[in-house]
This record gives structure tokens, sequence and C-alpha cells, in this order.
């Protein structure tokens, strides 16, 4: 570990700027998805006049294909990252992103076709999903895995993950959302195709601004310890993994699924909110200018719950959030009538702005940190993948579910609020998930730690039986915690699996990380504590 740190200082990163160069090229995430409705509107009503072109068909495909290749990177480099590394997924995802936004800004049809246009772009998005999508497993894992540096201070680990992951894709959105705006006042409505293309092009510029820091960054300590990438597929032990851990990750899987599903709604009512403020009949600027009023919503949210996150614990935050996000919401559905008027549409933005705070404090924050935490580190990028893949699964069922629920409502104000009724009874039964099968992730989760305690060194016995007999008496909490890695070793020990395969072995030797033993550490620490002859001191 010592040659990493060494490495990483030599070459101007610190160790806080390493969590951030692996996590916030999720900002492409954010850019990416949030400026491609803007994009959508204009392309609709730029080309709306074009013979067969039937456009609500482009946009609905387009919109799937995002979809899919976004799964297909957060299942493909989840094994990636797991087989090769954590450095190659985040390089290969950072040039991904960076030459299919190019791309995509750059679409052209043969022969100057509008149909072959938006073929070439869609097909761009879908390979730019991939990128996107690997930025999951690949970065956001790297990213967790740093946060419990040794270098890292007590009690902002978990907020150090938060601020470098989803406050960076909720900040991409909102950007997203500013970007054509600007454009647009530059531009004017006459070079509509300039604002479109430009809003793309400029998606091109985060993934370049983390680039030169990954090309010299080293794989996570933990990576190279744990890594499973010298055990033949033959002898994998999935069968281990799936024994062991099916619980935690159903339930994750579970809670981020109803998280994208639900999402559906919240559009329901931001389009609410501004054709009931500027009408079908406002012009272009002023309806992206309410676009970026309700991208900002989300941003108090995730900010909070960053800092609020390794104060109230992950599972015990999202479940208070869920709880709180489901009340507002039935409370605007019970007075969504009253609320969806002219008269009142402030007080109705007011509390949907909170409902949308309430879900990145929960949610938005804390699953991306239990997905990350709740694994080993040997295959951390096949588990959090996997529950990411899900997650968007349940995106897409959205999509195309809730226009059907939306239709089975009577017309009306139920039909406009019914499907909230539903959203905020999923935020129920995923706070019921999260509180009683999701295992709390605390600090140092991934790594052994030394939990202070205070003991009095005058009292200390010099015997060695003594001592331990000590210990076991009055201390009230244990001095190591054995974390996930070190149960993980020791299970598979336990059930027949050769551990020695685990680790880099071409990046110098592997240390166990399973303490031979324990308690020689435990008196070495108390007898220099007692030789120091102060009345009280912290082991």
């Amino acid at each position: 570990m010592t040659d990493t740190v060494q490495s990483t200082h030599r070459r101007g990163l610190g160790k806080v700027g390493l969590i951030f160069a692996c996590g916030t090229a999720l900002f492409s995430d954010g850019y990416q998805n949030g400026v491609i409705g803007t994009v959508n509107t204009i392309i609709k009503i730029i080309y709306k006049d074009t013979p067969d072109l039937n456009l609500k068909n482009y946009s609905t495909t387009f919109s799937s294909l995002v979809f899919a290749g976004t799964i297909v990177g957060m299942l493909l480099f989840g094994v990636l990252a797991d087989r090769i590394g954590r450095k190659f997924g985040m390089i290969a995802a950072t040039f991904i992103v960076f030459v299919f936004a190019a791309l995509s800004a750059g679409a052209y049809g043969a022969g100057g076709s509008v149909k072959g246009m938006l073929a070439a772009l869609s097909a761009y998005r879908f390979l730019l999903g991939i990128g996107i999508g690997a930025e999951y497993p690949a970065g956001s894992v790297a990213a967790a895995e740093n946060t419990e540096d040794p270098g890292i201070k007590s009690g902002s680990q978990h907020m150090l993950f938060a601020l470098a992951t989803d406050v960076m894709i909720d900040w991409g959105f909102a950007i997203s959302a500013f970007t054509p705006l600007v454009l647009l006042w530059i531009f004017g409505e006459d070079h509509l195709r300039i604002v479109w293309r430009g809003s793309l092009a400029l998606g091109t510029i985060p993934p370049l601004l983390v680039l030169y820091w990954r090309l010299r960054m080293h794989e996570p300590e933990r990576f190279r310890k744990e890594a499973m990438k010298h055990v033949a597929w033959k002898d994998y032990p999935l069968r281990l993994i799936v024994k062991r851990y099916w619980l935690r990750f159903t339930a994750i899987s579970l809670a981020w699924w109803i998280y994208a599903f639900i999402t559906w709604p919240l559009g329901i009512y931001s389009s609410t909110i501004t054709t009931t403020i500027i009408g079908d009949s406002a012009p272009l600027t002023t309806s992206l200018g309410w676009n970026v009023v309700i991208n900002l919503f989300y941003i108090p949210g995730c900010m909070i719950g960053a800092v609020l996150v390794d104060k109230v614990k992950p599972r015990m935050l999202m479940s208070i959030a869920l709880v709180l996000q489901a009340i507002f919401g039935f409370a605007m559905s019970a007075a969504y009538g009253y609320f969806a008027t002219p008269a009142h549409i402030a007080g109705f933005t007011v509390m949907y702005g909170i409902f949308l705070s309430l879900g990145e404090v929960g949610p938005g924050i804390c699953l991306g940190l239990l997905a990350s935490k709740s694994s080993p580190t040997a295959f951390r990028g096949v588990f959090y993948g996997c529950i990411a893949a899900i997650g968007k699964v349940g995106a897409f069922a959205g999509t195309w579910a809730f226009p059907a629920i939306v239709d089975r409502f009577p017309p009306g104000p139920k039909q406009d609020s019914g499907p909230f009724w539903i959203g905020s009874g999923l935020c129920i039964l995923s706070a019921l998930i999260t509180f009683f099968f999701i295992p709390e992730v605390p600090e140092n989760h991934m790594s052994t730690s030394c939990l202070p305690i205070l003991i009095d060194s005058r009292k200390l016995p010099d015997d060695l039986p003594s001592l331990y007999g000590f210990l076991s008496s009055n201390l009230r909490t244990l001095i190591l915690t054995a974390n996930e890695d070190i149960k993980f070793r020791e299970y598979l020990a336990a059930n027949g699996f050769d551990v020695s395969l685990l680790g880099l072995k071409d990046e110098g030797p592997i240390e166990s990380h399973v303490a031979k033993d324990k308690g020689k550490e435990v008196v070495d620490a108390v007898r220099d504590a007692s030789s120091e002859e102060k009345g009280a001191e912290v082991v």
C-alpha cells in the first residue's frame, strides 16, 4: 500500500482527489441522460414537417436504445472490472463516452437523409450508453474502495463517496438543462440545429477532465489484495457467493428497481407544473428555463443527504427519507385538485421540490453506497453492476407501464394523481425492504479498523493471562472489527476454496487480511499506551 500512496502523491493526486477522479465521470451519466430530453424536443420542432417520418416512434426507440446500452455496459464492465481491473474499466468507459458523445454531436445521414441521421444518432446513443453503464461498476466501485484509505478522515467516508457519485449525477442533470438554454440565448430559435448539436458536443468535455488522472492512478489497494483475477472460470465460487449474499443482493436490487420505476410519475408532475405556469404556447426559452428550475430541485436533497449519511448511516437514512417521501406523495395526490391550478401552483411546486429532494436524500444517495459496500472486493464489480442494471430495468419498465396505468384511471384529477398514489405506496414498500433486509454499512466496512477506547493504564495487569482477562471484562466494544473481505476469505476457506488465489500476484506480495494473532496486536497496543504513564490512553 505504501507504494500506491507514494505514487499517488508523486503524481500530484491526493487521496480525496483520487476518490473524485474515480467517481466524478458519473457527471456524464446525468448530463447525457438529461440533455437528450431537450435534444428530442428541439429535433421534433426542426423536423416535424419531414415527410414519412414518425418522430413519436423515433423518440420511443431512442429512449429504449439508451436504456439497453446502459444495461449492457453495467453487466459487461461489472465482469471486466473484477477480472481485469478497475483502472481498465474506468479508462475504457472514459474513451467510449468521449468518442460516441462526439459522434452523436456530428450525426449525419447519407445524402443528408433525416432518417439516416436519426438512425445514426440512435446507434451512437446505444454505444454511448455502454460507456455510461461502465462507469457504475468501475468508477463507483473504485471510488467506494478508495474512501476507506487510511488517509481519509473518519466521519467523511460516505460523504466523499456521495459527493463524487450521486451529487455529480444530479449536477449533470442540472447543467444539461442549463446548457441548451444558454446556447438558445446565444444563437436564437432560428439556429436550433446548432443548439442541439452544441449541447451534445459539450458532453465530450467532462470525460476528458478526468482522463489524465485516471491514466496515472493505480488499482485500489483492496482490489490488489482481494481480486479473483487469477481464479479460473471453472473454479469461480459462484455457488458459495449466491448462498451467502443472495438476500442482500435481492433486497438492494428491489429497492433500486422501485426507486427507478417510480421516476415516471415525477415526469408527469414536472410537465404539469410547466404547462400550468407557462401554457402550451410559451416560447422555447421559457420552457427550457423552467426545465432548469425543476432539475435544480434535486441539488438540495443530494447535498443534504451527503452531509447526513455518515451520521445517520445509509440504511437508516434511506428508510427515513422514503417514509417522508411517501407522506409528501400521498399529500400531493390527495390535494392535487386544489394545488394543480394557476392560483396555487407555487405551493404545489414547493411540495413537489421537497418530494424530489427527499428522493435524493434517501435512495439517490444511499443506494450506491449500499450496493458498493455490501459485498467483498473480490466480486464487487459484478455485484454492483448487476444491481444497477436491475435498477435500469425498473426505469425502463416504468416508462412503459405508467402510461398504461394512467389510462386505467378515470379522466380528470384522478387520472393525473393516481400514478402518484402508486408511487408513494412503492416508497413505503421500499422503506420496509431497506430497513428489514439490507444490512447497515458502517465506516471502514471494507477494512479492519481499530476503534478508540479509553483505558486507565495504571490499572493494567503486568502478566499476560491477567491482561487478557482485564480486556475481556472491561472493554465494552470490540477493538478489532472484522471487515467483509476477512469474513469472505474465512467463508471460502471453510468451504474448501483455495484463498491463496486471491490478489494480484504480479504487483508484489499480497498480505493476508486474516489476522493470525489478534491478541498479540491488542497486547502490544495496550502496552505502548501504558508505557507512556498517562492517566488515560486511547488504544
